[in-house]
């Protein structure tokens, strides 16, 4: 019999700037940081038992530790359906372009932009997955 998993606990984004990016998901998202790692990086509170590890480029990598990554990548957070308005006029404030807003055959909806370092982020609503 397979073992169980309770979901992915954890998402790396690596950055060319720690402190920008921590500025960044505290004052887009209300995100914390849960621990740091000094110059590598840190770990932020992305929502119940979520973690956003957040690892300077290059500064991770050693024989014992093989984090480390390069390119635009993308990570997708759930919001209810109520909310995406809220969050279109959250961003706009901020000065953060949503380069797509996509409706689903499922009946969700997704806003796509992205942050500093041009990683593209999705704001879901439900709908957008049979799972979600």
């Amino acid at each position: 019999m397979r073992p169980k998993t309770d979901g992915i606990l954890e998402s790396s984004l690596y950055v060319g700037d720690v402190s920008r990016s921590i500025r960044f998901y505290q004052d887009t998202f209300g995100f914390s940081v849960i621990s740091d790692f000094g110059e590598r990086g840190c770990a932020m509170e992305a929502g119940t038992h979520q973690v956003l590890l957040l690892f300077k480029k290059g500064a991770s990598r050693t024989i014992t530790s093989p984090h480390d990554g390069d390119g635009e990548l993308h990570l997708a957070f759930a919001i209810p359906s109520s909310e995406l308005s809220n969050w279109e006029s959250w961003l706009q404030q901020r000065g953060i372009s949503v380069e797509e807003k996509r409706s689903w055959e499922l009946g969700g909806c997704s806003l796509y932009f992205r942050d500093p370092d041009r990683h593209l982020l999705e704001l879901a609503t439900p709908g957008t997955w049979s799972v979600y």
